[in-house]
């Protein structure tokens, strides 16, 4: 059994996701485009799920199994158990990802009310009466401008992203150490057999 074909498409498919996670990151910093002060901006954003969690930890496996998916049979035993062990930490940055954004989405953002300070209208809300599921209370929030809406968008992008990381990565895993155990690939070996 060969997990070449396996680890090159994971490889492939991490390498735009963990793009989108970073860029969904940095945007978190620029609510509605404008550049707000430290303080002013959601304080789970400085937690950099995207940048570090989605980002920067998933890129390394999913370079790892590019390059064992162009090796002849996925290189050796070796390679297979370093893909094993940079799949567990992309594994573990998908979920750090997830859990952060899933923080945000139920918290809400910080924002302005109208008096000029900034708080979290949200953050005490129970999950029956969260944001989320009341639009009507999104006008609570004046500044930035639909800050609600900018939260929730990138936010959910990077829940998904981080998610779609996780499986992927341990699927990678599963795979990995099937080729580290069971061989790297079973070579087809042709057979003359003459005089039968």
């Amino acid at each position: 059994m060969c997990t070449r074909k396996c680890s090159k498409c994971i490889g492939v498919t991490l390498l735009p996701l963990a793009a989108c996670a970073i860029v969904s990151n940095i945007l978190l910093y620029f609510p509605n485009g404008q550049v707000l002060q430290l303080s002013e901006i959601t304080d789970l954003v400085w937690f950099f799920h995207g940048i570090l969690g989605a980002g920067i930890l998933v890129i390394l496996p999913a370079i790892m199994m590019l390059g064992a998916g162009r090796a002849r049979c996925c290189a050796n035993r070796c390679g297979m158990l370093l893909s094993v062990a940079l799949a567990v930490l992309g594994f573990a940055g998908g979920a750090y990802c997830a859990v952060i954004s899933s923080l945000g989405l139920i918290w809400g953002p910080l924002c302005d009310t109208g008096d000029g300070e900034y708080l979290y209208p949200f953050r005490n809300d129970s999950l029956e009466d969260n944001y989320l599921f009341n639009q009507t209370t999104w006008s609570i929030c004046k500044e930035p401008e639909n800050i609600i809406l900018w939260n929730i968008v990138l936010f959910s992008i990077l829940l998904t992203t981080g998610v779609i990381e996780a499986i992927l990565c341990f699927i990678q895993v599963i795979s990995g150490l099937t080729g580290f155990i069971c061989g790297s690939c079973l070579r087809r070996r042709k057979t003359n057999i003459s005089g039968m």
